[in-house]
């Protein structure tokens, strides 16, 4: 072929492209190299473009005319039709292509097909060169997470929808079987069943079990304490007689405004026989109403017992709930949940330091692990210590005893609250976790001189804390200590690269994920362990390299990633896919506690739809990335 009939082709390559994103962007020379290198492919009619059987994609395909249906694979299934059609400007294969990997489903022709093929040493070559194609490359991920994100929202609003409304019937909110008394129970008896079964009412009935009374909290001080009553009289003597009742089938609406009208924060539902039948109370209506992130910590906030804040983990989990079906980010979810198990901590310190005193002592209680990055899920334990300042007129012993007398009593209060006792014992009532800055100072110094297997453990857990109350210039002291320490022992920054890069992102060569590392768990991926570690573990060491006093993950990453020259779209991809896997962790943990399990990180990526088993994979090869990074960075 001649010069001019070349160059009569490309120029006609380059018209064509340039009706669309991103060619319609692509600076000009790179353009020309692009449609210099193409080749034009026909397919007939119900031809297979490219399917999973034709191995590992080797050529980007661009729609220069017709149609091109997606199929997906369902495994041994049949292959079907999906909704998703191709035109004319759009590409495929990019994941595949970038990934090195065989394509996810298949592509066939609608109708007669030319597509412009890019060979991929091309394809490549173009992205290191073109600054506009490299970011339509890159910003793939994002697109599959956005349309992740769409379908998850319309999913979690659904099912936000289906809870309880204020026009639901009471039939359906009282579940808890009803606790009554008899008229002539002493009331020292109803207020120790009050107490056992953490009441804050008691209904009292006559012998065809029809209220004729109700016995609040606010009563036992008002009617026992104050007046100096007896314990031993009968509860008809105190109990607030005519209780407000409304039939089984009055809604929450109705509830509500007889509770306004007669100013009284109980209302009994009773069947057509005009039996008890269970209580709604005005802290009912508020969570069915949906209590807002203000209420939420204005009512941590101002609690006076242990009790009340034990009601705090349902009104955060039923507002992280809202905030997913409302589309928002696993970043700011994990964060918002972070920052209420904070205020909850907090105060349950707060209510324990009425019982002891440290006046004149710098101290300061630290959150270790997830807490400690602002990333907490729906499933959390406890992982927390003490650190202090010990003066030369203090007796160290007896200071640290009177501290892990305090933390055991925190400790188990939060356990009360929803947060369980730490298995392994990364509690401040551990003796090796309540210490001076010194010693604290010296245990790391000891982790990072020593990096045997327990100290880079150690490290994966204590090296990401932060202050939640007291002193916080302590924890600062201890940050910038253990900074000086690393950045002078690049062994032990290699050592924690090799313990990062011990655990793989679990992608199949044959199978799209490998799901058989839980012996116990078949089928299943455990997104903590083989998910968002490989993440927190990279930029914890970026962190710790670049001297970033960030623990977030995030913010590791995005500060780090900006002092190693490593590209914002780079880092963006990586970040969406941390997000991603996070955004799968709080829907999965939040379905296993609507249905009364604990809650766990196991999921089944056969469950997953199309799009996200698509993600979860370039996540995993976000994942990838950065531990080929480590490689590179230590020559490991």
């Amino acid at each position: 072929m001649s010069n001019e009939a070349t160059e009569l082709l490309v120029s006609a390559c380059i018209q064509s492209l340039q009706a669309y994103p991103p060619f319609d962007r692509m600076e000009a020379e790179w353009l020309r190299f692009l449609a210099q290198r193409v080749k034009l492919a026909h397919y007939p009619k119900g031809a297979r473009i490219l399917a999973r059987e034709s191995g590992v994609a080797r050529t980007l395909h661009i729609l220069q005319r017709g149609r091109v249906d997606v199929l997906r694979s369902g495994g041994d299934r049949k292959l079907e039709s999906s909704s998703l059609t191709l035109g004319p400007g759009q590409s495929f294969s990019i994941g595949a292509l970038m990934a090195q990997r065989e394509t996810v489903g298949a592509y066939v022709a609608r109708d007669d097909v030319f597509c412009y093929e890019l060979a991929a040493e091309d394809f490549f070559a173009l992205t290191q060169k073109s600054t506009v194609f490299n970011l339509f490359c890159t910003q793939y991920i994002a697109g599959l997470l956005r349309q992740s994100q769409q379908q998850l929202q319309l999913q979690l609003a659904q099912r936000a929808a289906e809870q309880k409304t204020m026009n639901s019937p009471l039939s359906i909110i009282v579940t808890r079987e009803p606790v009554a008394v008899a008229a002539d129970t002493p009331v020292r008896r109803v207020v120790e069943l009050m107490a056992s079964q953490h009441l804050g009412s008691m209904v009292v009935v006559d012998g065809e079990q029809q209220p004729i009374g109700i016995f609040t909290l606010s009563d036992i001080l008002k009617r026992i304490v104050l007046p100096g009553a007896s314990l031993e009289q009968a509860i008809a003597a105190v109990m607030s007689p005519a209780p407000q009742t409304l039939p089984l089938a009055a809604n929450a609406h109705d509830a509500a405004l007889l509770m306004a009208m007669h100013r009284v924060r109980h209302v009994l539902a009773v069947d057509e026989g005009g039996r008890l039948r269970g209580v709604v109370s005005e802290r009912d209506l508020f969570k069915l109403q949906g209590a807002g992130l203000r209420q939420i910590r204005h009512a941590i906030d101002a609690a006076t017992t242990i009790a009340v804040l034990q009601h705090a983990r349902d009104d955060v989990r039923q507002l992280a709930l809202r905030m997913l079906s409302e589309g928002v980010g696993a970043q700011e979810i994990t964060q918002f949940i972070s920052t209420l198990n904070d205020a909850v901590t907090r105060r349950v310190i707060e209510l324990n330091l009425e019982r002891h005193d440290f006046y004149g002592i710098d101290w300061a209680w630290l959150a270790f692990g997830s807490e400690g990055r602002d990333e907490q899920t729906f499933t959390t334990d406890q992982d927390n210590g003490i650190v202090f300042i010990c003066t030369d007129i203090m007796d160290r012993e007896q200071t640290q005893l009177r501290f892990l007398d305090f933390a055991r009593e925190v400790n188990d209060d939060l356990d009360k609250c929803g947060f369980p006792l730490c298995k392994g014992n990364i509690m401040a009532s551990n003796p090796e976790l309540c210490l001076t800055l010194e010693e604290w100072e010296e245990k790391f110094s000891q982790w990072v001189r020593t990096p045997e297997p327990l100290a880079l453990l150690n490290a994966t857990i204590f090296f990401d804390f932060r202050p939640l109350h007291g002193r916080f210039n302590l924890a600062h002291r201890m940050r910038l200590s253990l900074l000086r320490q690393t950045q002078g022992n690049p062994l032990f920054l290699r050592m924690l690269a090799q313990n990062a890069l011990s655990v793989a992102p679990p992608l199949g060569r044959i199978r799209d994920f490998v799901t058989d590392g839980d012996p116990e768990h078949p089928g299943t991926i455990d997104l903590k362990k083989y998910g968002v570690r490989l993440f927190t573990d990279a930029a914890r060491l970026f962190a710790l390299a670049n001297q970033v006093e960030a623990t977030n993950t995030v913010a590791r990453l995005k500060r780090a990633s900006s002092l190693m020259k490593i590209s914002a779209d780079e880092t963006a991809a990586v970040v969406d896919g941390f997000n991603f896997i996070q955004m799968l962790r709080l829907r999965h943990q939040h379905f296993e506690q609507e249905h009364g399990r604990s809650g766990d990180n196991l999921i089944r990526p056969d469950e997953l739809n199309e799009v996200e088993r698509r993600m979860l994979k370039e996540s995993f090869r976000q994942a990838r990335r950065l531990q080929v990074r480590l490689k590179l960075d230590y020559q490991i």
